[in-house]
C-alpha cells in the first residue's frame, strides 16, 4: 500500500434511504405476524395514513397492496426458496428478516420489477429497519434466488409429485401440506381439480358489491360504476363485480349502507335460506351469528320484502354494534341482540327461518385471507367442532316445525360441513333432532357444479366465489 493510499480518506457513511412503499408493506406484514391482524384490516389504515402525509399516490398503493398480499399468498414457496440459499434452518432466520427477505423474494419471481431494482430495494430496507450486518445476509441471498426465475426454483425445491403429490402441490401452490390433504378430500376427484382450486386460491379476488333490496338496486350501481368499471354478477341477481382497481366507498350507496361489499356466495346463502320453500307463517327471521353483519343486512332486506322481521345475534358486544350500523335504514322490522347461540334467550320454536352461519377455519376465503393458510392449524377444527353442533343444534331447537334452518360455513372442510349436519341429525354428543333435509341446488338457480346435494358446495375455481357450504334442513317435530 502506498503513501496516497494510506491517506485517502474512508467513504463517509451513508444513512439508508426509507423506501416509503416497501416500508409500509414491511409494516403490515409485522403486523400479521407480530399480532395476528388480518392484512385486509391492517394494511387500510397504514394506507389512508400515508396518504394523508402526503407523497402517496394510487400507484404507491397498488404496489403496497401487491407486495402484501403476493408475499403472504406464496410464503410457502418463497420460504422453501430462502431455505435452500442459506446454511441454517429456516427456524433460525428472525422472522422480521424474513419478511424482507420473502417481501424480496416476491419482487424478484413474482412481479416484473427489473432484478436489480428488487435486490437493491430490498436491501436498502433492510438496513433501514434492520441494520447493516442483515442487509448485507439479506443481500447475499437475494443474489442467490436472482439466478433463477419462479418455475427453475420450483423445480429444485419442490418433492416430484409421483413421490409426495400432498407435499409437491403445498410448495408448488403454497399451502400447508395439511390444508391441501382437506381440501383434497372435500372435493375429490383427482389433480386437476385440486391444482385449479390452489391456483384459485392464490388470485387475487375481485370485489363483489351487493344492492340491498329495497334500498338499492343493480342497474343504480352499475351506472355510478360505468361501463368500463362494472359488470353483473355472475349468479347473484343482487351481485355488481367491480373492475380491478375500484374503491367502494367512492359509491354513495356503498357510503349510504344501501349497499356494501359482500363476496357472491354469501349473497348466494342468504337468498337460499330466504327463497326455501315454506308452509304456513313467514314472519321471525334470525341471524343466529350475525357479525359483521353482510349477511344480516341482506336477510333484513329479503324478509322486509314479505313482511318479515329479522332478529340478528351476535355474541360479541363490538361486533354487534357493526351488524347495527350494518342494519341500519333497513326497509323492515329488525332487532339486533347480544346473545350467544348456544345458550340462547329466545324460547324454542320462535322463528320460521334461520341462519346459522357458523364460526369457522375460514379455509374457503384463503383468497381473501391468505395468511390464515399459515394461521391455522388441524387442531383448530377440534376446538371449533363443539361449538358448530351446539349452534346447530340450538337453531333447529328455535325454529317450529315446518320452520327452516341454513347452516352455513365459510369453509370447505369436511369435519365443518356435512359431518356436523349428519352428527346432529343422527343425535351424536347431544339429543336427536328430527328433521330433513332440503335440496339447496335448485334454490341457487343458473348456478352450475353444484354437486349431488341436498347440501351445496361453492368453489372459488369453479363458481369464482368463496368455498361457501350450505344444508338447509327442515324440522319435523
Amino acid at each position: 500500500m502506498n503513501d496516497q493510499q494510506r491517506r485517502r480518506p474512508a467513504k463517509p457513511h451513508r444513512r439508508p434511504k426509507k423506501d416509503p412503499v416497501r416500508f409500509l408493506a414491511f409494516e403490515a406484514l409485522r403486523a400479521v405476524d407480530e399480532r395476528d391482524a388480518y392484512a385486509n384490516l391492517a394494511l387500510p389504515p397504514l394506507l389512508r395514513k400515508a396518504r394523508a402525509a402526503g407523497g402517496f399516490d394510487d400507484r404507491d398503493a397498488a404496489l403496497a397492496t401487491e407486495l402484501v398480499y403476493g408475499t403472504l399468498r406464496r410464503q410457502g414457496t418463497y420460504d422453501a426458496i430462502v431455505a435452500a440459499c442459506i446454511d441454517r434452518p429456516l427456524r433460525e432466520v428472525d422472522p422480521p428478516v424474513l419478511d424482507v427477505l420473502d417481501m424480496g423474494v416476491h419482487q424478484l419471481l413474482g412481479t416484473r420489477i427489473p432484478t436489480h431494482a428488487a435486490v437493491s430495494a430490498s436491501v436498502e430496507l433492510a438496513r433501514v429497519v434492520l441494520g447493516e450486518g442483515r442487509a448485507k445476509f439479506v443481500n447475499a441471498v437475494l443474489r442467490k434466488v436472482a439466478a433463477d426465475d419462479l418455475d427453475g426454483w420450483v423445480a429444485r425445491v419442490a418433492p416430484p409429485y409421483d413421490e409426495d403429490p400432498e407435499d409437491h402441490l403445498a410448495v408448488v401452490h403454497s399451502h400447508p401440506r395439511w390444508v391441501v390433504s382437506a381440501l383434497w378430500d372435500a372435493l375429490g376427484g383427482g389433480r386437476a381439480g385440486i391444482e385449479r382450486l390452489l391456483e384459485a386460491d392464490n388470485e387475487r379476488p375481485e370485489v363483489t358489491l351487493v344492492a340491498r333490496p329495497g334500498r338499492a338496486t343493480t342497474g343504480e350501481l352499475l351506472s355510478a360504476l360505468g361501463e368500463e368499471n362494472g359488470r353483473p354478477g355472475r349468479w347473484s341477481p343482487h351481485a355488481v363485480r367491480m373492475a380491478e382497481g375500484g374503491e367502494p366507498g367512492a359509491l354513495e350507496a356503498v357510503r349510504d349502507g344501501r349497499a356494501g361489499v359482500q363476496d357472491e356466495g354469501s349473497q348466494l346463502v342468504a337468498a337460499a335460506l330466504a327463497h326455501a320453500p315454506l308452509e304456513g307463517r313467514d314472519a321471525r327471521w334470525l341471524d343466529g351469528c350475525a357479525g359483521p353483519g353482510g349477511k344480516a343486512a341482506l336477510l333484513g332486506a329479503l324478509a322486509a320484502e314479505r313482511g318479515a322481521a329479522l332478529v340478528a345475534a351476535e355474541k360479541q358486544p363490538h361486533r354487534a354494534r357493526l351488524v347495527e350500523r350494518a342494519l341500519t335504514g333497513n326497509p323492515g322490522p329488525y332487532q339486533v341482540v347480544v346473545a350467544d347461540g348456544t345458550r340462547p334467550p329466545w324460547r324454542p320454536g320462535t322463528f320460521d327461518r334461520i341462519l346459522m352461519d357458523v364460526p369457522c377455519s375460514g379455509l374457503g376465503a384463503l383468497r381473501r385471507r391468505p395468511e390464515a393458510r399459515w394461521r391455522r392449524r388441524p387442531e383448530d377444527l377440534e376446538s371449533f367442532a363443539p361449538l358448530q353442533r351446539g349452534l346447530l343444534r340450538e337453531a333447529l331447537a328455535a325454529v317450529r316445525v315446518g320452520g327452516v334452518v341454513g347452516y352455513a360455513t365459510c369453509s370447505p372442510h369436511l369435519a365443518e360441513t356435512r359431518v356436523v349436519v349428519e352428527d346432529v341429525l343422527k343425535g351424536r354428543g347431544g339429543r336427536p333432532v328430527r328433521a330433513e333435509w332440503i335440496d339447496a341446488r335448485p334454490l341457487m338457480p343458473g348456478v352450475p357444479d353444484l354437486g349431488e346435494g341436498p347440501d351445496v358446495q361453492l368453489w372459488p375455481h369453479l363458481h369464482g366465489t368463496d368455498a361457501m357450504y350450505l344444508a338447509l334442513l327442515r324440522r319435523t317435530g
